[in-house]
């Protein structure tokens, strides 16, 4: 597949794409082009629906490198759902989906670094209910796929099946990391504004809570918690990362030169500490599967096997309904957060300190 060669008219080119077609930005093209070698253009509509919408086909392409480098094969044989692929632990299905802007709502690349814009993205609230209303949305439409349609197809049948969800739904998804999606699929929510309002109050950090529900801006209720019933047993597993963005094929690439600067947030530790990071990209190193979150069933009708997505930079997700218990496994190299900048004077270290 030719991706970047157009296919379209000027005006109808994705804001995305055309910021990564410049000059200076080679190096990022050749990796990317690298991972979708081997893929399927199934309905010879891929590079089209690349140019014009962009993140979609760009969530593709990363789960299928993502598969390539677990040395797992995909049968492109069907052409739904997205990945039917053979591990030696199991064979299993991908659907791949992306959480984007309601009607009427910012666009992610309508990103915007003004001082107003920085300080909100200080408090969580207003972003994470965003993302749980988002990621629901998705969620429970590819669900709804999946029994009108998928259920039916004989290679989809007896295998678990795996949605993968990437979040594009607002700008800055990139900080949300687990805090909507743990909500989402476990009615588990990590509430840091009520912490960051009364820390004395809080000394272990924020509390976790059922919100049971989150309410749209109409006053429409979505209920949370998809995985803490037998409902979606019908759903092996989620696949998710706000971290899988070009931003990753920046950070991943080779030299930039000195003046672009990585400023990042890991864990290291089985309690998953966050440790900021701030490294000129030759100093920097990340995978493509740093970042990857996987959030098991545990009423999964059939559960995918932990061994599948086990790997370092993988966090892999357990919950247990009746003692609502959560068990994450992988944190002792977990991407959280990342952010590749170009350096210009009047940048620095400071500005990322305050943004953080």
């Amino acid at each position: 597949m030719d991706l970047f060669t157009i296919k379209v008219p000027e005006e109808k080119l994705h804001p995305n794409f055309r910021n990564v077609s410049v000059p200076g930005r080679e190096i990022e093209r050749n990796l990317f082009n690298s991972w979708a070698e081997g893929f399927s253009d199934r309905d010879k509509k891929f590079v089209k629906e690349f140019q014009t919408t962009f993140n979609s086909s760009f969530w593709e392409i990363y789960l299928f490198q993502v598969i390539k480098e677990f040395g797992y094969s995909v049968n492109w044989e069907y052409p739904a759902p997205d990945f039917d692929v053979t591990s030696q632990f199991s064979s299993f299905i991908i659907e791949a989906t992306t959480a984007n802007a309601a009607n009427g709502k910012p666009n992610e690349w309508d990103k915007m670094f003004t001082e107003e814009e920085i300080e909100k993205t200080k408090r969580f609230t207003e972003i994470n209910r965003e993302a749980m209303i988002r990621l629901a949305n998705s969620f429970l439409s590819k669900s709804r796929k999946y029994m009108r349609s998928y259920s039916k197809l004989s290679h989809v049948k007896n295998k678990p099946f795996v949605l993968a969800i990437a979040p594009f739904e607002q700008p800055h998804f990139n900080l949300q990391y687990n805090r909507p999606v743990n909500a989402v699929l476990y009615n588990q929510y990590v509430d840091e504004d009520v912490h960051l309002d009364n820390p004395s109050k809080y000394p272990m950090g924020p509390p976790t809570v059922e919100l049971d529900f989150v309410e749209k801006d109409n006053g429409a209720e979505v209920p949370l918690g998809f995985f803490a019933n037998e409902e979606f047993e019908h759903i092996s597993a989620v696949v998710f990362s706000c971290t899988a963005s070009w931003g990753k094929l920046s950070a991943m690439g080779l030299d930039f030169g000195s003046n672009v600067e990585v400023r990042s947030v890991w864990s290291s530790s089985k309690e998953g500490i966050p440790e900021k990071r701030v490294l000129t990209n030759q100093e920097y190193v990340e995978t493509t599967v740093d970042g990857l979150q996987v959030y098991h069933n545990p009423f999964a009708r059939t559960p995918l096997p932990n061994q599948v997505f086990d790997k370092k930079g993988v966090v892999q997700t357990y919950f247990n309904p009746y003692t609502k218990e959560i068990t994450r496994n992988g944190l002792e190299h977990a991407l959280y957060f990342r952010n590749v900048v170009r350096l210009t004077p009047r940048k620095s270290i400071q500005a990322f300190k305050r943004v953080c």
